[in-house]
């Protein structure tokens, strides 16, 4: 073998490693402008644009295998790199927005008017839901003295399997009363869930304020969920922080609309962003990713009742049959029947 040999061959590994890269690198490219044009363009413009964008990113990924070195494969690949920058740019142009024709559930944003510890807050939401479709819509204006707050659960509601829930955190007064704070995606009429789509900016943010006999009933008997819940370890003075950070993001939301993320933005990040604020130094974690185990993580972080092997406070946690029994009662009724029997949770709160 010649000095020249190795070099050469040295030469044609980076030659094809830098192919593997680039046909990575294309096909990504690809599935994320196919996945953008899908859930942006409307669907008979969708139904067009995605087969031609997806053969074009087809043939650019293809091209540097079929013909190494041939003008018209880099012709090719700088037609697609600028066909890219110009996605890029349309991608960046759009906006989120306060005006569409909104589901009900979501058509109205939570306003608050803080004074110490007394809040009002507008557009609390208290829907007696029959089926998804089914529902009395009320929207109150209710009054709290943040003073009186004692209590915070963590809510966890399974809707697509063990590793994937609706986070949500409910707060509770010393006079009974419950509510609770979830960031959803606000969709438009006609419009259902999508996890793929909220990776593309199809829905916007929405932070709902809600009784418990709302938006916990709903998942566990009309939706069907399995629904846990804990018993938050946090100090009257944490929970106020917790409670008016919620008011905080749901204003900023107001004032400048944000996308909901599936990954950065959504139900399970912003209580861990919110909780931050009470411990700078909560870790980073994969579970908060796989938000079906957020009770776990909360366990090892001591945020929950202490004392409880955390399979029993998940087996005493999971309030469906409860929920169920108590589906006539009122919202006070509701909210100490689920609680029946969790860790944590005083005996006197129940009765």
């Amino acid at each position: 073998m010649t000095k020249s040999q190795p070099a050469s061959l040295l030469l044609r590994l980076l030659r094809f490693a830098g192919r593997i890269v680039s046909t990575l690198v294309l096909v990504v490219l690809g599935a994320w402008g196919a996945g953008a044009l899908w859930f942006q363009l409307p669907r008979p413009a969708a139904l067009v644009a995605v087969p031609a964008w997806g053969l074009f990113a087809l043939a650019a990924a293809l091209a540097p295998w079929a013909w190494p070195g041939r003008r018209g494969t880099h012709r090719l690949l700088a037609a697609f790199a600028a066909a890219t920058l110009i996605l890029l740019a349309w991608w960046q142009s759009l906006a989120p927005s306060h005006d569409r024709v909104w589901a009900d559930d979501v058509a109205r944003l939570l306003e608050s008017d803080v004074d110490g510890e007394r809040v009002v807050l507008r557009n609390v939401r208290n829907f007696d839901w029959i089926t998804e479709t089914r529902y009395a819509a009320r929207w109150e204006t209710r009054a709290y003295d943040l003073s009186h707050l004692v209590s915070g659960d963590l809510i966890l509601s399974y809707w697509m399997g063990p590793h994937i829930a609706h986070t949500l955190v409910s707060f509770g007064f010393d006079d009974g009363r419950k509510l609770v704070f979830s960031l959803e995606i606000r969709k438009e009429r006609q419009e259902s869930f999508s996890a793929v789509g909220g990776f593309f900016r199809e829905f916007e943010q929405v932070i709902i304020a809600a009784d418990e006999r709302d938006i916990v009933r709903t998942r566990s008997n009309v939706r069907k969920e399995d629904v846990y819940l804990y018993r938050l370890r946090a100090t009257p003075a944490q929970l106020r922080t917790l409670f008016k950070a919620y008011l905080e993001s749901a204003e900023r939301l107001r004032r400048q609309p944000e996308f909901y993320n599936t990954l950065t933005s959504n139900c399970t990040t912003i209580v861990f962003d919110l909780a931050r604020q009470i411990d700078p130094g909560l870790p980073l974690d994969i579970r908060l990713l796989a938000s079906g185990h957020v009770d776990e993580y909360a366990y090892d972080q001591r945020a929950l009742t202490p004392g409880v092997p955390f399979a029993e406070l998940r087996r005493r946690g999971y309030i469906d049959a409860r929920a169920r029994r108590a589906d006539g009662e009122d919202s006070r009724g509701f909210s100490k029947a689920i609680r029946t029997g969790i860790p944590g949770v005083p005996p006197a709160e129940t009765q």
